[in-house]
């Protein structure tokens, strides 16, 4: 394996060829699986406060220019690092990729997939995790706020009132400060987020689970994924064990020396991209073909 330093080493001794250093990863690790490999790369943590950086419908157009020569019927490993994003967007890339590949699709996650990154490793057929990498809950937010944490907050509000009136005064200047129709939107929103991580489950990872096994395993991960009361904050990062203890399809990268050196590479050469570029996001397969957003909201097709 590549480590951090041995790539950048490598990324110094090519003049800073960041494109040419991640493209040799990238076909090498394509060239290990025997299978199409596209990188899902936010730079959220290297450019903080960068609108766009989360899972969004211009993101469509990545997936569409990187997988429009693959040969399809190889399957697709996606590697995802990635803060999340839109519920609807995350629909969308997730019914498009499918249309594409059906379900012979693994997620590979080597450091962070959180929120909508997490629903699109439940959409796949297996999730490839590190010791290092983490999934996060799938708890949908109404502007930066848990959707969870404002029904608990309306429901605590209004059993504490209905003991004691006094308590109005407390609660009518917290209660003020949301919309009208704010808890019905949340409740829709938990829905919609559970349904379709159930659906992708049922008809992608456990779709040969018997029942009622198969019921239990997907009301085990709904509910380990999403219940904010369980999860207690939408930031946390939930391991592989944690993970495969739900009920998920996890796969340890550990267990495949070559693969594990093959992603961690990669994974180092992408992450160095995103840290010493102007490059923002990267959507990119093993030919070379690449979506990538810059921090001057330009995009860089290849």
């Amino acid at each position: 394996m590549a480590d951090w330093n041995d790539v950048l080493n490598e990324i110094k001794e090519a003049g800073s060829a960041h494109d040419v250093i991640r493209r040799k990863y990238l076909e090498k690790l394509s060239r290990v699986t025997g299978r199409n490999v596209i990188v899902y790369y936010s730079g959220w943590l290297q450019k903080p406060g960068i609108s766009g950086l989360e899972i969004n419908d211009n993101d469509k157009i990545g997936f569409m220019t990187t997988i429009h020569d693959l040969d399809r019927d190889e399957g697709l490993d996606l590697l995802l690092h990635t803060p999340g994003g839109a519920t609807a967007a995350t629909e969308s890339l997730v019914d498009y990729i499918r249309q594409m590949f059906g379900t012979n699709i693994r997620a590979i996650i080597p450091q962070l997939a959180m929120s909508g990154g997490t629903m699109i490793a439940c959409a796949c057929e297996k999730i490839i995790m590190g010791k290092h990498s983490s999934l996060g809950p799938i708890d949908p937010q109404l502007s930066g706020l848990p959707a969870h944490g404002i029904i608990e907050e309306f429901e605590q509000a209004h059993k504490e009132i209905r003991v004691d009136q006094t308590k109005i005064a407390l609660w009518q200047p917290i209660i003020a400060k949301y919309n009208p129709t704010l808890i019905g939107e949340c409740r829709k929103a938990i829905s919609w987020s559970e349904e379709m991580v159930l659906e992708w489950l049922k008809t992608g990872m456990l779709r040969n689970e018997y029942e009622p096994e198969k019921q239990e395993k997907l009301d085990n991960i709904v509910e380990g994924l999403g219940n904010h009361a369980i999860t207690k904050s939408h930031a946390r990062h939930l391991s592989a064990t944690r993970c495969e203890d739900l009920g998920l399809n996890i796969e340890m990268l550990e267990d495949d020396h070559d693969l594990q050196e093959a992603v961690l590479s990669l994974h180092h050469a992408c992450i160095h991209t995103l840290s010493t570029t102007n490059a923002a996001k990267i959507i990119e397969n093993q030919n070379g073909k690449a979506f990538i957003q810059q921090i001057n909201r330009n995009i860089k097709p290849n």
